[in-house]
């Protein structure tokens, strides 16, 4: 007989000495990348966003985007690889994001932007400062969060100034450990020497502030001046002194208008501490008998370099925070790891590890019961060989260990060990013939027997599952390891099977088998089992016909429960965290205290979730940000009215409730007790599983002008209000910030000779603050700031701020005060603008809860609403609804779904195309080893009677149908295919002259029952250890109950379809 590959692969290595060597090999290499390779908890999305901020002084957003966003989008968008321009602009200010292609490199990201905007310079308006360019990507997210706050006894010696300090010297003890990347300080106040100017007294004494400025700056001035020759020595020469206290600054002079010197103390509060931004961050914790305390907060946040192993990073981060302790961490102080996602990595590897080693262990035990233990001592050197092979693959393709790259191992599990169950079998057959062949002989003509349709059987699975390699968007690299894996494993296990199996199968069963052959004939129980089942469906036509209507009718109506939202669709269900975050935004112009003591009322809100252990409270300052973050650019929120709560739960273990569950109880009780003023709003805020989004629910409304986005806005984030199950609404404008203009009165400065330059310094020092220096400390100390500026309490335009000296009228002349050369007037500041591709757009938010949590059904529910809205009773067009896409026509108001939607959208369009390539290539395949048009499509005709188990696993569990229930869709397609190959092949062999086709049918499906099961159990097997995660549950519930319906099925379908289309007419002799 011909061999074959696999047979001529057998031959080669069955007696070779070389073959213990390379399964020893595969070992130690597998064993070599597991130590080496990255751990991370989630895939790695290197989606690379460029900030651009420019300054735009003076003018207001809407000038602002013609003068400077318009013409620097133009030139980020002819920027090779970015895939959307987004453009936000506010009174004084721009910022241009460029979102480059997924898997972009962050570096050359940086690079194509500068140099673009370096050779587009001149486009851009005179007298503008060059745009400050800031890369950040998915390395700059910290992996780990150290917050020090006072420990309970030592509250009065630890102020924010001092645990600011403190936190950057540890910042510079972090740093030298290897790999670590960015660090940042959020909260606190740095130390300053500040000098406070006193309106009356500087009126007293005839000093004006800008003298008080010139001479401060002045009194901190020194550099070096050449040097001289001293005793045959060259001395370098410095001038001046720098200030070294608050005590030799209170003590310089100031001139008066009058000429007299004047001591700065005697016109100024000189004093060195604390600085007054306005920013606060405190935390609350969970202590003995659950009595909770608020200490004053300063985090320290740590990322990792690209590429660097997470869980070794944060390991040692931690490592040298304890080695500190008791040295430069002073026993007064607590510092507390409030984020170790090295931690929470290792932690789900090793989970996942632990379900992979016991997915093993159980089909090792299956096939020990139901073929033999020496056929199970050969799985169980097959299936780790195999694994540890794909992880030496994965390794060197650059995957990291996660828990999509596992979860592809332990659901191939299942399928991979089929091809060395089909060799040993058949090569144990082959043993019981006792026809005079050698061992070795027999094992290689087993091997060739059943090589060419196992290489088909394994392809098929390969070309199910390679076409996701080819998802586009966000979630193509978070799918990415799950083809890749997958797919190399099933590479590997056919040569394992065909090259290790065998030589294994010789060493183990040297003796003769127990009980001389296994026997094939009857298929034994299951068989039997099979046919008194099968000899029903089959006894005739009619029979036959209405059981695959049946069938079909069953697969209709499963369908159909997609339609009656019996079973719901999400892009991914929420995971179970152990972290949370509240996002509050009071209206513009809120002030910093009311912002803290709404946050303190939410976190009083949260202190009644019994889960909750710790939170941390930002105000006026970011939180560390996450991906989630990044993506939403949490880390530009710095105004007064912004605030952050970051809640850190119970372990896992240590809780009933999973973090969904917690978010959604914290969002009612927050709606109940915590009251907030109109324009403000208060977030829930998950972490989102897989790729984040600006907002889950998402709307774009574009229209001719500002005044028709606005209005149609305003109306639709109403409409959104109306849906109960959509929570968290927001828009993009807010309201008008307040503003208080100072107008100089240029006559009055003309006539008192006094510039504006002069008169804009004296107002930004006294009301927003100037630095004029730094004084050094020496003895490894961090310079003070020179700062001079009024007190927060005092800054409110008022007689006393009116009646500052600002400047003098000429030499000897009288003072000018503020209120005489500028007319105060209170205004409107203009509403944020947001611009996406080059088109303006105003954006209304939503998260979903309750009843459903997938953008779609919310999308259905407002687009009912905006259809029953009366929009010409209320002198409004009503806007045209996309789905996808940016609208052409801007003159018509148009509202385009975007946020997870898009992602919805774009997952399931390329994953339905896969699993068209899929159908398509198993059809080729199919054909190739048939050679024939037909056969193929009876073949395929199962995978359909999946979605029967797969729907009715669903409504089960009550889960929503996912992307990974999809992939677990399509790799079903792989699998039963592979069984319908198996039985009709069989069906074709056991054809004989003259023998009636029900006694064939029968025949061929009680000798394969057994088999199926088998390989399908291995499968379930696999999919079962994976049901308990969030994530991947719909991916276990599509193979578990897909498995289960379409193997029961398949074998019954097939021969129905049989008696129906060539059914010969003749009774069956065979009986089960």
């Amino acid at each position: 007989m011909s061999l074959g590959l696999s047979g001529r692969l057998t031959r080669a290595t069955i007696r070779s000495p070389l073959t213990p060597l390379m399964l020893l090999a595969a070992i130690m290499v597998g064993l070599l990348a597991i130590m080496t390779i990255p751990r991370e908890e989630e895939p790695q999305i290197s989606v690379p966003m460029v900030d651009l901020m420019v300054a735009a002084p003076g003018l207001s957003a809407s000038d602002a985007v013609e003068l400077i966003g318009k013409p620097l989008e133009t030139i980020v968008k002819s920027v090779d690889g970015v895939e959307h321009v987004y453009t936000q602009a506010e009174d004084d200010g721009v910022m241009v994001t460029a979102r480059f292609l997924v898997g972009s490199d962050p570096d050359d990201a940086a690079i194509r932007i500068n140099e673009r905007l370096s050779a587009n310079m001149d486009k851009l308006p005179q007298g503008i400062q060059p745009p400050q360019v800031t890369v950040r990507g998915i390395s700059d997210v910290p992996i780990v969060v150290l917050t020090l706050s006072p420990k309970a006894g030592a509250r009065g010696d630890w102020n924010e100034q001092a645990l600011r300090s403190l936190a950057a010297r540890l910042r510079t003890e972090v740093a030298k450990v290897d790999n670590v990347g960015l660090t940042f300080i959020t909260g606190g106040q740095e130390e300053q020497l500040r000098v406070v100017p006193d309106p009356a007294k500087l009126a007293a004494h005839g000093v004006s502030l800008g003298a008080l400025m010139d001479a401060v700056g002045q009194a901190n001035r020194s550099f070096p001046l050449g040097t001289v020759r001293e005793g045959g020595a060259a001395t370098s020469v410095v001038a001046g002194q720098t200030v070294r206290s608050a005590e030799q600054l209170a003590t310089i002079t100031v001139r008066a208008a009058n000429g007299n010197p004047v001591y700065l103390r005697d016109v100024a509060r000189v004093t060195q501490g604390p600085g007054e931004d306005q920013a606060r961050a405190w935390r609350w914790a969970k202590g003995a008998g659950d009595r909770w305390s608020m200490a004053p907060a300063v985090s320290l946040a740590i990322a990792k370099r690209s590429g660097a192993n997470a869980v070794n990073v944060s390991d040692a981060v931690v490592a040298r925070v304890e080695a500190l302790r008791g040295s430069l961490v002073p026993p007064g102080v607590e510092v507390a790891v409030t984020r170790n996602y090295g931690e929470s990595a290792n932690e789900k590897a090793n989970e996942l590890i632990f379900h992979l080693g016991l997915a093993t262990v159980s089909i090792v035990i299956l096939i020990g019961f139901a073929i033999g233990w020496r056929e199970a001592g050969v799985t169980a050197v097959v299936i780790p060989t195999t694994i540890l092979l794909t992880m030496f693959a994965s390794n060197i393709m650059g995957f990291t260990i996660n828990r999509v790259s596992l979860f592809a191992l332990i659901f191939s599990i299942g399928i991979l060990v089929d091809d060395a169950i089909v060799m040993i079998e058949n090569i144990a057959r082959h043993w019981a013939m006792a026809d005079g062949r050698s061992r070795i002989d027999a094992t290689v003509d087993a091997v060739a027997e059943v090589g060419n349709p196992t290489i088909i059987a394994t392809l098929t699975v390969v070309a199910a599952l390679l076409p996701m390699l080819f998802v586009s968007g966000l979630m193509g690299p978070y799918m990415a390891p799950i083809p890749i894996n997958a797919s190399a494993a099933m590479l590997f296990s056919f040569f394992v099977a065909v090259i290790i199996a065998p030589w294994l199968m010789v060493r183990f069963a040297r003796d003769t088998l127990a009980q001389g052959a296994h026997d094939h004939a009857g298929g034994g129980k299951l068989g039997a089992l099979y046919g008194r089942v099968a000899i029903r469906v089959i006894r005739d036509r009619k029979r036959a016909r209405n059981f695959l209507i049946a069938v079909g009718a069953a697969t209709l109506v499963a369908c159909s429960m997609f339609y009656f939202k019996a079973v719901t669709v999400k892009l991914l269900p929420f995971d179970n965290k152990s972290e949370g975050q509240l996002v509050l935004d009071m209206p513009e112009g809120t002030s910093l205290e009311t912002t803290g003591r709404t946050l303190d009322a939410a976190a009083a809100v949260v202190r009644q979730i019994p889960e909750a252990r710790s939170m941390e409270a930002y105000a006026g300052t970011s939180a560390p940000f996450n991906f989630n973050g990044l993506v939403r650019h949490y880390f530009l929120r710095n105004r007064p009215e912004m605030g952050d709560l970051m809640v850190t739960l119970a372990p896992k273990g240590e809780r009933d409730r999973s973090s969904h569950a917690i978010a959604l109880d914290l969002r009612q009780r927050l709606k109940k007790a915590l009251p907030l003023p109109a324009g403000g709003s208060i977030k829930v805020v998950e972490t989102p599983p897989g790729p984040p989004v600006l907002a889950t629910l998402l709307a774009e409304i574009y229209g001719p002008d500002e005044a028709t986005r606005r209005k149609t806005a305003a109306q639709v984030e109403a409409l959104f209000r109306t849906v109960p199950y959509v929570v968290d609404v927001d828009n993009s404008f807010g309201v008008p910030r307040p503003r208080l203009r100072l107008i100089p009165d240029r006559a009055r400065m003309d006539a008192y000779g006094i510039s504006e330059r002069q008169l804009f310094d004296s107002i930004g020092a006294l009301l927003g603050g100037q630095t004029v220096g730094y004084a050094p400390r020496g003895d490894g100390r961090d310079p003070l700031q020179i700062r001079i500026a009024l007190d927060q309490s005092q800054r409110s335009w008022s007689a006393d701020i009116a009646a500052t000296p600002v400047a003098t009228m000429g030499p000897g002349g009288r003072l000018v005060q503020l209120g005489e050369i500028v007319d105060a007037r209170e205004e409107a500041g203009s509403p944020a603008l947001f611009r996406r591709n080059g088109r303006a757009a105003d954006m209304v938010t939503a998260e979903l809860a309750g009843e459903y949590e997938a953008p779609i059904y919310g999308i259905f529910a407002v687009d009912d609403a905006i259809e029953a809205f009366d929009w010409k009773a209320h002198g409004m067009e009503k806007p045209v609804i996309r789905f996808n896409g940016q609208p052409d026509d801007e003159q018509v108001p148009t509202l385009l779904w975007d946020g997870e939607w898009e992602i919805t959208w774009v997952t399931f369009r390329d994953m339905g195309a896969a699993f068209m390539v899929a159908l398509l290539g198993i059809y080729v395949l199919v054909v190739g080893q048939f050679r024939n048009f037909k056969i193929p499509l009876v073949i395929l005709t199962p995978i359909p009677l999946t979605l029967v188990g797969i729907v009715l696993g669903h409504m089960l569990f009550g889960a929503p149908f996912t992307a990974t229930s999809m992939i677990g869709f399509i790799a079903l397609a792989g699998i039963i295919v592979r069984n319908s190959i198996l039985l009709v092949d069989f069906i074709n062999h056991a054809k004989g002259a003259g023998k009636p086709l029900r006694d064939t049918l029968l025949e061929a499906g009680m000798i394969r029952f057994k088999p199926i099961v088998l390989t399908a159990a291995a499968a379930m097997i696999g999919a079962a250890t994976i049901l308990t995660d969030p994530i991947f549950q719909g991916l276990a519930i599509s193979l578990l109950f897909g498995l289960a319906s379409s193997t029961l099925l398949t074998v019954l379908v097939i021969p129905a379809i049989y008696i129906v289309l060539r059914d010969d007419g003749r009774e069956g002799t065979l009986s089960p």
